[in-house]
This record gives C-alpha cells, sequence and structure tokens, in this order.
C-alpha cells in the first residue's frame, strides 16, 4: 500500500504521470472515490502520459468507454447491470489492454485479482490517494 497527498490538480496530474510510467497492459486499476475526488482527472493524466500531452480525453460518463492506443477508460457510474460488462467490452479490454475504471463496484466480479486499487478522499483541500 502506498499513500499520497496532493493539495491541488497540479500535484494530482504529476503523481499520476508518475504512476502511469510503470503502468504494463494488460493491467487493470480500478479508481475508487465520490463524485469530484479526482478520478477523471487521474485517468486523464494517466492516459495523456501514456498517448501524449495533447491527447483529448473526454470523460465517459456518458458514453461509458473511450478507447485509446492499448488504453481503454471506464466510467461505470451509470451501469446497473453486471450483465452489460461484457456488451460494452470489458472483458476484452482487462484481458488486453491498460484499462482504467471509475466506479467499479458493479465490475467487482470481473476484476483481476491484480487489479490496483486506487482510493481517492478529501484531505483538507487537497486530495488523499491511497493505492492498494
Amino acid at each position: 500500500m502506498t499513500e499520497f497527498i496532493s493539495n491541488n490538480v497540479e500535484e494530482l496530474r504529476r503523481w499520476a504521470a508518475d504512476f502511469a510510467a510503470g503502468l504494463r497492459a494488460p493491467v487493470t486499476v480500478a479508481l475508487h472515490g465520490d463524485l469530484g475526488m479526482g478520478k477523471s482527472e487521474i485517468a486523464r493524466a494517466i492516459i495523456q502520459t501514456l498517448c501524449g500531452a495533447d491527447t483529448v480525453v473526454p470523460s465517459p460518463t456518458f458514453t461509458i468507454v473511450q478507447n485509446y492506443d492499448g488504453i481503454s477508460h471506464f466510467d461505470l457510474y451509470r451501469v446497473a447491470d453486471p450483465d452489460e460488462l461484457t456488451e460494452i467490452g470489458l472483458d476484452y479490454a482487462i484481458e488486453n489492454d491498460i484499462t482504467l475504471i471509475e466506479w467499479p463496484d458493479v465490475a467487482a466480479g470481473m476484476l483481476p485479482p491484480n487489479t490496483i486499487h486506487v482510493y481517492i478522499d478529501a484531505h483538507g483541500d487537497g486530495r488523499r490517494i491511497v493505492v492498494k
């Protein structure tokens, strides 16, 4: 387990960029945290670190998944039925890509045992990030 305290978005992005440097496919990263804690910002920084700083990374809140070169970014906030996960390609992504999952609880039964869990919560004016 590692812990990091971020006091602003720039520190959060730097942490995510450093974290991204160690990711190799296939790997699954489950991003846990309440609304507004920085899950999308962490995912964006990871994708831009690995695919290029000019990569446009919209939140997949409405599309549910965005795919990049070897990276799949899922936002499962609106998915209620775990049976939908295969339809949207989560199983394929887990087997082949660097897979970033926001709101991963609905997918708990599909996550591989070596999933990296990143927990984000408020810490004063900043964020506390715990990686397990």
